[in-house]
């Protein structure tokens, strides 16, 4: 059993096809490979699925910046989880430049990063990068929700490499076409990896609406070949590209991004000015009160049912006036009326 054990890596090693094993009366394994053996006496063994060669060395950094909230944690944490080929990091002080990142990507021997970075504790941005040549592109995330917030049935195996659907829309214009191609280079799990599964049982799903790249993550369904989200989804609006690694001169500047500060001053504004109208209501009214109302003609009818009034004393009493001296009458005790009329 174990010279036929050895003899069968080393085929599957060298030829990678499958081969036929005829069993003989007295329960002996001999190996043959012409077609004329017995059909009923016949069985194929296929070939390894995965003792191909690791050739594709894509190595994808993916850590983030000091002070990203608990959502971004997770959704990194999601990401490591579904992309077998990246390698984390610790947190990156903000005090340092970006092109620090250059360097780490070196030291942990990777040529792409996914960097997450985050500002005010409420804006949170991704860097896309092809190291340490480029180029690069920044992105603001929004709308993201992790795997464990959404509670989706989907569901994939842990490491399995996944399909890449893009919209037609990457093919149109040349800034989608080059952004293409680098989330082909990092989210594409690259065969034969070590870490990955040789399977294909979901799909990343890119979609352009609204001048924004929309991420979803999908179950492939082996009955119908139908689709079950699975997650995280985030939503990406395109800031730049830039022709190095974490910065260099602009190829693309997106016309139609607005910056999260000016989006907060334009709601601060229009509720300024919704404080404004309603002050100036407010002002209006109070001065229509305050107008002197126009005198009416005097109708001589008015004082047609009008008595007079008694006469009052002209006199002001300053004293009090005096007490009245009250007789009371002498009333007799219940007992003494009794006796009166035992008496009588």
């Amino acid at each position: 059993m174990g010279a036929f054990k050895r003899k069968r890596g080393v085929d599957a090693g060298a030829g990678k096809t499958g081969k036929k094993v005829k069993f003989s009366e007295n329960d002996k394994r001999k190996q043959k490979s012409g077609p004329d053996q017995e059909p009923n006496k016949e069985i194929s063994i296929p070939a390894p699925v995965s003792m191909g060669k690791w050739t594709n060395k894509e190595r994808v950094l993916l850590f983030s910046s000091r002070g990203v909230d608990f959502r971004t944690r997770h959704l990194m944490n999601d990401l490591r989880t579904l992309m077998p080929h990246t390698k984390p990091d610790t947190k990156m002080d903000r005090k340092d430049k970006l092109f620090v990142v250059n360097e780490v990507c070196e030291i942990k021997n990777c040529n792409k990063c996914i960097f997450f970075e985050a500002k005010k504790k409420q804006d949170l941005y991704l860097w896309f990068s092809n190291v340490p040549h480029g180029p690069s592109a920044k992105f603001l995330v929004q709308n993201i929700h992790t795997l464990a917030e959404l509670k989706m049935t989907g569901n994939c195996l842990k490491g399995s490499r996944p399909l890449l659907s893009f919209d037609p829309k990457f093919d149109k214009e040349p800034h989608y076409a080059l952004l293409k191609e680098l989330f082909i280079q990092i989210f594409a799990t690259p065969q034969y990896h070590p870490k990955s599964q040789p399977f294909v049982d979901h799909v990343f799903s890119f979609t352009i609406a609204d001048n924004r790249i929309w991420f979803r993550n999908y179950q492939i369904i082996e009955e119908d070949a139908s689709l079950v989200e699975i997650g995280p989804r985030f939503v990406l609006n395109l800031i730049k590209i830039f022709q190095g690694s974490f910065g260099g001169p602009t190829l693309y500047a997106n016309p139609h991004f607005q910056s999260p500060n000016m989006h907060r001053r334009m709601i601060r504004l229009a509720t300024a000015s919704r404080l404004k109208d309603k002050q100036k209501v407010k002002e209006l009214q109070k001065m229509k009160r305050i107008e002197e109302k126009e005198p009416l003609p005097q109708d001589p009818t008015d004082d047609v049912f009008v008595t007079p009034a008694e006469e009052k004393p002209s006199d002001v009493q300053l004293m009090p006036p005096e007490p009245k001296l009250v007789k009371k009458k002498k009333k007799e005790f219940k007992r003494q009326r009794m006796l009166k009329k035992q008496r009588l």
